[in-house]
């Protein structure tokens, strides 16, 4: 406190004392009265002083625990009015400032928990391009490790110079970018990312990731089928037009080579048809729209209509066709699905087996599951091929397949037949021995299979 404020209330009651009893005469005795009042007035400044000290102390230490969360003690009964009205501000600004805290930790949190439960990752950079937030979602695309991702430089996270490009464009020039990337590794992702700077005057940026892996990949597939499927209906038509063209140009009226030609053009229409029959029934499986009725399947009676169907075919190429499937085996899914497997692996086991050879099927239980097996003695197929042969249009010698009427689409169907009841199917082949494909497929409950 200033000498000068502190002088002022000690001497001013003392020197109006002084002045009085001088005017009246008493000027011996004005001095020692100036001297008694100007004690008075230091004992009672001393006295005033320290109590606005311990109440302003007390202000402080309130003060300090309302900041650290404690409760505040109560007010002294003898406080100024002064210091209690000075303690009321703070308390006003103390529940003001209390509340726009707790308002901003519930934004937050709000903001958390929507960045938190997208599926596109997100990052915020700061002015220099370094990671200061980010979602959960974009540590699960990335997987950094220990590392973490904040506190990051993006060429840091990813390997890619277009990446940080976009960041420090976005950062220093405020330009918004899009770029597309792939993330090698165990597990490849495609990501599509669109890089912006903050706005609004906020220095930094943010990069939204969409994980397009998924529909890269059915990009490929679909435009991969249409090819196969153009490439497998130009067969069958090319043929049909050109022996058509040939037989209006006059060869209608050959006898020795019209009748062939019509033959061969009905031929190519029946491939045509089948190709289109079977293009259907995968669509329509993969669509699920098939509507599959479970109930117990004797897969002795399954395996024996579809062994009927075949025999024409076997018996011209001199395959001896055998089952070997117990009548009480019974399995759990569709009748007509069931049937439509066995036929094609029995027709392509049939088809890929040279005259004189054997086909057989074998039924048994197996760790809880009916177990069928179709094994012939066929060419065989190479191990290169097998993890793909389920894959529609796929074939194993192109030239051979199409030579023998097959679409390509068979065990794809197989396959998806399969999965819709609940199986699945596995294949073992050695070339130039033959092959031996197994179906998967839960059993029937007792007591549906004993009605």
């Amino acid at each position: 406190m200033p000498l000068r404020i502190l002088l002022l209330p000690l001497l001013l009651p003392a020197a109006v004392v002084l002045v009085l009893l001088a005017m009246l005469g008493e000027l011996g005795n004005a001095l020692a009265a100036a001297a008694v009042t100007l004690a008075g007035s230091a004992i009672a400044l001393a006295v005033s002083r320290e109590s606005v000290q311990r109440q302003l102390h007390s202000l402080a230490l309130k003060t300090r625990g309302r900041a650290n969360g404690l409760a505040a003690p109560s007010a002294e009964p003898d406080a100024l009015d002064e210091v209690i009205t000075l303690e009321g501000a703070i308390d006003s600004l103390h529940a003001r400032l209390s509340a726009q805290n707790a308002q901003l930790t519930q934004e937050a949190r709000t903001l958390t928990a929507v960045l938190d439960g997208m599926i596109e990752g997100i990052w915020v950079t700061d002015a220099e391009g370094t990671v200061v937030r980010h979602n959960d979602a974009l540590r699960e695309m990335l997987r950094p490790g220990s590392g973490g991702i904040a506190g990051q430089r993006p060429l840091a996270l990813i390997r890619n110079e277009s990446l940080h490009e976009a960041v420090m464009r976005a950062c220093r020039e405020g330009a918004s970018s899009r770029l597309e990337l792939t993330l090698e590794g165990l597990f490849p992702r495609t990501l599509a990312i669109r890089v912006t700077p903050l706005g609004r005057d906020l220095p930094g940026s943010a990069a939204v990731f969409h994980d397009v892996t998924e529909l890269r990949r059915l990009e490929k597939v679909r435009k991969d089928f249409v090819a196969n499927v153009s490439h497998e209906l130009r067969t069958p038509i090319t043929a049909i037009r050109g022996y058509a063209e040939t037989l209006q140009s006059g060869a209608l009226q050959e006898p020795q080579v019209a009748p062939k030609m019509v033959e061969i053009i009905h031929r190519q229409s029946e491939r045509l048809s089948e190709l289109v029959e079977d293009l259907l029934e995968l669509s329509r499986l993969e669509s699920r729209e098939v509507q599959l009725k479970f109930a117990p399947v004797p897969l002795a009676v399954a395996a024996s209509r579809a062994a009927e169907t075949v025999k024409p075919k076997a018996g011209g190429k001199d395959i001896h066709l055998e089952l070997h499937v117990p009548t009480g085996l019974t399995a759990r899914g569709d009748e007509r699905a069931i049937e439509q497997v066995l036929l094609n692996l029995l027709d392509n086991a049939v088809k890929y087996t040279p005259a004189g050879g054997r086909v057989d099927v074998f039924g048994v239980l197996e760790d809880g599951r009916c177990v069928v097996r179709v094994k012939d003695t066929g060419v065989g197929i190479e191990p290169k091929h097998l993890s793909r042969i389920f894959e529609r249009f796929y074939r194993v010698d192109k030239g051979r397949s199409r030579d023998m009427g097959g679409t390509g689409l068979g065990l794809s169907i197989v396959k998806h037949l399969l999965g819709a009841m609940g199986g699945e199917v596995k294949v073992e082949s050695q070339p130039n021995v033959g092959s031996v494909f197994a179906i998967f497929l839960p059993v029937a409950p007792p007591e549906a299979s004993s009605r």
